[in-house]
């Protein structure tokens, strides 16, 4: 069966997706008192919201454990045989935004390998769906219910005017139990570094998160949709008040994308950079503690063409200021290629503003952790070997970042992910879409030909 947790460093940051396993009630819940004076109540405001929020229900068949490439089988004693395919249940929630064509958001990681999905509103109804297309990275899938009739949409609010302190409702499908609201507030924006998606810019609420409410909705008291709730902080595997959330612009961006084109166009920046710190701006003699420090510009770029430097300060992004790189990359990353943004920068510690035409993600050049976050701290670029074989370059590596730490190095070309054999950054892309648990790349490093093994 199917295990849907990802970890957070040493403790689980669990993921709301639960299997269709019995959960025991625990206690009766008393009921209300006649005669009881009115009291201010979120019951109106839910009452016209939850037709619109659905479980999702999948059935699929899976391996149980990861498949060891064969070069790398000598490495672990005897040869480890593929494990049988097993099947699977599983329960999610889902947001309907359109009534009238049967999209359904929800979580990529709730529909993962699915061979069947089912969508059940709160009426009872149960329709079937078909998956329209889902991005790992920023962990959205687009549904669509088949053939849909009476159904009630949600109205989507402005996530980029969410304050820490607003008020927040999360309503989902928790551990299969049904519907289920709880309440609580914005208790940060922006949040990032949690290694559970590509793209990280969660908002953070302490509104109870259970398994099996991802894909529901955050909302605000005004009943619109402000949040895809996607995972939990969890040492104990339960709710501690620290849940996460896909705002509803970036929610609503990439359902756009999945809707015209099946896929997630990303536009590409062309830097290398980090979180701006106090460090570096006591090293550069800068007065700003906020924003995205510029490490490197790729070439033939559009950030390279538009002036951007080395050493630039970016603290702006279409004028909406920029607190971290994290937010930077994921704005950036679900805007289309050929957008062109404004770029407010700190250059010397004197204010400029840039206007950069996005590159197309299938450019000759990347940074690694937008093909896989196993690989960050690298980039690359399309390459060849002395007699002509093309492959993928390392142009540069971080010290002390993953890819440093997996062993790759400055001017190594990766021919091979696990079986497949790559030729450009565009075949690895292809490869590592399946999100394999394990990574093997063939490396070509000078005239030895060496694997490396990533998780």
């Amino acid at each position: 069966m199917k295990k849907h947790t990802q970890l957070l460093s040493a403790l689980a940051l669990s993921v709301g997706l639960t299997l269709s396993t019995p959960f025991p009630a625990l206690a009766s819940i008393p009921g209300q008192v006649p005669g009881q004076a009115a009291l201010p109540s979120l019951a109106p405001m839910l009452e016209k919201v939850l037709p619109a929020v659905v479980s999702v229900k999948v059935e699929g068949t899976a391996a149980q454990g990861p498949k060891v490439p064969e070069e790398f089988k000598k490495f672990f004693g005897e040869d480890l045989p593929d494990q049988p395919s097993q099947p699977f249940e599983g329960l999610g929630s889902g947001v309907i935004i359109d009534a009238a064509k049967g999209y359904v958001l929800t979580n990529n990681h709730v529909i993962n390998q699915a061979q069947k999905i089912s969508i059940q509103l709160n009426d009872g109804r149960e329709f079937d769906a078909k998956l329209i297309g889902g991005d790992d990275q920023s962990d959205i899938a687009l549904l669509q219910i088949q053939n849909p009739s009476q159904l009630t949409q949600i109205a989507i609010a402005d996530s980029d005017k969410l304050r820490v302190g607003d008020f927040a409702v999360a309503v989902g499908n928790p551990f299969g139990l049904g519907q289920t609201a709880t309440s609580g507030i914005i208790s940060a924006l922006g949040r990032s570094g949690l290694n559970l998606e590509g793209l990280e810019n969660f908002i953070q609420t302490d509104a109870s998160i259970n398994r099996g409410n991802s894909g529901g909705a955050l909302l605000n008291l005004n009943g619109e949709l402000i949040g895809i709730n996607t995972a939990i902080l969890a040492p104990g595997g339960g709710s501690i008040g620290i849940g996460f959330a896909i705002p509803s612009n970036m929610a609503q961006t990439l359902a756009q994308q999945l809707i015209q084109f099946g896929e997630i166009k990303r536009g590409l920046l062309g830097i290398k950079g980090t979180e701006m710190t106090a460090d570096i701006a006591k090293a550069f003699k800068l007065n700003v503690q906020r924003g995205a420090f510029v490490s490197e510009v790729l070439p033939n770029s559009g950030s390279a063409k538009a002036g951007v430097k080395s050493g630039d300060v970016i603290i702006s992004l279409n004028g909406k200021p920029l607190n971290s790189f994290a937010e930077l990359r994921s704005r950036i990353a679900t805007t289309e290629p050929g957008t062109k943004v404004k770029l407010g920068l700190l250059r010397d510690g004197k204010p400029l503003e840039v206007e950069v035409t996005l590159d197309s993600n299938t450019s000759s050049s990347a940074s690694a952790e937008m093909i896989a976050p196993a690989l960050q701290g690298a980039t690359l670029s399309d390459g060849q070997l002395k007699d002509g074989t093309k492959g993928v370059k390392i142009d540069s590596v971080e010290k002390s970042s993953p890819a440093a730490q997996a062993g790759l190095q400055k001017d190594d070309v990766i021919i091979g992910v696990n079986r497949d054999r790559v030729s450009s950054i565009a075949e690895m892309r292809k490869v590592m879409a399946a999100k394999p648990s394990i990574i093997a790349l063939q490396v070509v490093r000078g005239n030895e030909n060496i694997y490396l093994l990533l998780r």
